[in-house]
C-alpha cells in the first residue's frame, strides 16, 4: 500500500554558502501569527538510485528513512520547481514492488542500490494562524552525508519552510525577504541529495549547454528529445492514476509518430516505421483508460441538461455502475501494458534512435524550406481527407471517414508545432487553425463514441428489467451533435492555409 503527498518547499542556505544559518522569528510574517517550536528529530535515511544515478539525473529521489513522524520508504517525482509529490509506502527492507515500478522506465533492468546515507539533525518550528492552524513547518537542518558503503562524509547546515498539506504556496513568497534579511539564500541545490552527491563526488558533469537549433535535424531532433522525456515523466503519473497523465502520455506518443511520419525527409523512415508502429501500439493500450475518461464525463454532462422529467429510471446509478467496472478493466490493462517488456524494448528503441539518429540528407539543410514543404504535403493529404469525408454520405462510412481525416489532423497539428521555433507565426498560425478543424472532428468521434456506449448501457438496464427512454433520448441528442459538427467543418475547412 502507497499513499501520495504533494510537497511544496524551499531551501536555504547562509548567504556565503558557509556561514551560520539560523531561522528568524517570523512572527507576524504574513499570515503567521505565532510560531510553536517542537523537539529536535534524528533522520536516518539511505537513498536508492542505479550504479549510474538515473534516478538522480531525472530529479527523482527514493530514499528508505527511519526517525520522524513518517517513517518509511518515500518516493519524491519532480512536479515543478520546489514541488514535488512524495509517494510513501511502510517501512521494509527491500524497496516496495510498486516504488520500483514507478520508476521502472528510469531503471529498465538495471538494479536499485544503496548508495548515499544522509542522517539529519532537524529543529523544527510550527507557523500557526490566529486560530491556530499550520500554515507551514520552518527547520533548521544539520545534515551529514556519506556514502552508503561509509567512507568520505560531507557536512552541512541547511534551512527549510515547507507548506502545510493543502496550505497557500504564495506563503513562501511572503517569507522570503523576511529569510533573506536574516542572511539566508534560496539554495542552489534542489534537494538535500543532489548536494550530498555533489560533495561525495559522485553527481553527474554539468550539461554543456545547447547549441541553438539551426538545421532541419536540429529542431526535429530537438522536438523529438522534448516528447520522449515528456513519456518518461508522465508514466509515473499513469500508473497512479493521476489526472490526465494517461492522456498527456498518449498524446506524447503521437508527437512522436507524427513527427516521424511527417518529416521522413530527415529521418530515415526505414529506421523510424518500426518505433512508429510500436508508439501507436503503446497509444492504443493507454487509450482504453482515456476513452472512458472522455466518455464517463460526456455521458455525465449531457444527463444534466436532461429535465428531471425525463431521466426514467436509475440512469444515474446505471452509469456509475459501468463507469466503475470499465475503470477497473482499464486500469488493469493500462498498468499491465507499462510493466510489460514490450514496452521497455520501445523506450531502449528511442533511447538508440536519439542516440544515433539514422539522418537524411535533407537533415543538414537550412529548417525553413525543409519544414515547410513537410507542412504543405500534410495539408494536401488532410485537404484530400476531409473533401472525401464531407462528400460521402451520411452513415458509417462518412463516421469512419471523418476519424481519418481527425487523425490526418492532428499529425498536421503536432507538426507544424514542431516546426514552430523555426518557422515562427507562419507555423504557429497553421497549428491552431488546423487544432480547431481536429476540435471539431474530435467531438464527431467523441458522439459516434459515445452512442455506441449508450447502446451498450440501454441494453444493460433492459435485461435488468429498467426503463431505457433516457438512454434513447440520449441518443438522438447525440447524432444532432454530430450533425452539427458536420455542418461546422464545412464552413470551417475553408479558413485553412496552408504555409506559404
Amino acid at each position: 500500500m502507497a499513499d501520495t503527498v504533494r510537497e511544496i518547499e524551499r531551501k536555504y542556505e547562509a548567504e556565503d554558502g558557509a556561514g551560520e544559518v539560523r531561522l528568524p522569528d517570523l512572527s507576524g510574517a504574513g499570515p503567521v501569527a505565532s510560531v510553536a517550536r517542537q523537539d529536535a528529530v534524528e533522520l536516518d535515511a539511505v537513498y536508492y538510485d542505479t550504479a549510474d544515478l538515473r534516478l538522480a539525473a531525472a530529479g527523482i529521489t527514493l530514499r528508505r528513512r527511519t526517525g520522524g513522524t513518517d517513517a518509511g520508504w518515500h518516493l519524491k517525482l519532480p512536479v515543478a520547481p520546489g514541488v514535488r509529490d512524495e509517494v510513501r509506502a511502510p517501512l521494509g527492507e527491500r524497496v516496495p514492488p510498486r516504488l520500483a515500478g514507478l520508476v521502472r522506465c528510469r531503471t529498465r533492468e538495471e538494479p536499485l542500490l544503496p548508495l548515499v546515507r544522509l542522517v539529519t539533525r532537524r529543529a523544527v518550528q510550527h507557523l500557526l494562524a490566529a486560530d491556530g492552524t499550520l500554515l507551514a513547518e520552518a527547520s533548521t537542518d544539520a545534515v551529514t552525508a556519506e556514502r552508503a558503503d561509509g567512507g568520505h562524509t560531507v557536512r552541512w547546515i541547511e534551512a527549510e519552510v515547507e507548506v502545510a498539506p493543502g496550505g497557500d504556496p504564495a506563503l513562501l513568497d511572503t517569507l522570503e525577504p523576511h529569510l533573506r534579511t536574516a542572511g539566508l539564500r534560496p539554495s542552489p541545490a534542489p534537494s538535500k541529495l543532489a548536494r550530498a552527491l555533489d560533495g561525495l563526488g559522485l553527481a553527474h558533469p554539468a550539461p554543456q549547454p545547447v547549441a541553438k537549433p539551426a538545421t532541419a535535424g536540429d529542431h526535429l531532433l530537438a522536438y523529438l528529445r522534448e516528447h520522449a522525456e515528456t513519456l518518461l515523466a508522465l508514466d509515473p503519473g499513469a500508473r497512479l492514476g493521476t489526472k490526465d497523465a494517461v492522456h498527456q502520455m498518449r498524446v506524447a506518443t503521437r508527437r512522436l509518430r507524427s513527427a516521424f511520419r511527417t518529416y521522413g525527409r530527415i529521418l530515415d523512415r526505414r529506421a523510424t516505421d518500426p518505433l512508429g508502429e510500436e508508439l501507436r501500439w503503446l497509444a492504443a493500450g493507454l487509450g482504453v483508460d482515456r476513452d472512458r475518461e472522455v466518455l464517463v464525463e460526456r455521458l455525465r454532462d449531457a444527463l444534466e441538461e436532461v429535465p428531471r422529467p425525463l431521466v426514467r429510471g436509475p440512469v444515474r446509478a446505471r452509469l456509475r455502475i459501468w463507469a466503475t467496472r470499465n475503470r477497473a478493466e482499464t486500469r488493469r490493462q493500462v498498468t499491465a501494458v507499462l510493466d510489460g517488456k514490450r514496452y521497455l524494448a520501445l523506450l531502449e528503441a528511442l533511447d538508440a534512435l536519439l542516440t544515433d539518429p539514422p539522418l537524411r540528407p535533407a537533415a543538414a539543410r537550412p529548417a525553413e524550406p525543409v519544414l515547410t514543404k513537410a507542412l504543405q504535403r500534410d495539408h494536401a493529404r488532410l485537404a484530400a481527407r476531409v473533401e472525401h469525408a464531407l462528400a460521402t454520405e451520411p452513415g458509417r462510412a462518412r463516421d469512419l471517414a471523418l476519424h481519418e481525416a481527425r487523425k490526418a489532423a492532428k499529425r498536421a497539428r503536432y507538426a507544424a508545432e514542431a516546426a514552430t521555433p523555426a518557422l515562427g507565426k507562419r507555423a504557429k498560425r497553421f497549428a491552431r487553425e488546423v487544432k480547431a478543424v481536429q476540435t471539431v472532428l474530435g467531438d464527431h468521434q467523441d458522439s459516434v463514441l459515445t452512442r455506441t456506449a449508450l447502446q451498450t448501457i440501454a441494453s444493460q438496464a433492459a435485461v435488468a428489467g429498467e426503463a431505457t427512454f433516457t438512454y434513447g433520448l440520449l441518443y438522438g441528442r447525440e447524432e444532432r451533435r454530430a450533425a452539427d459538427d458536420e455542418r461546422q467543418l464545412a464552413g470551417m475547412w475553408t479558413q485553412v492555409r496552408p504555409p506559404a
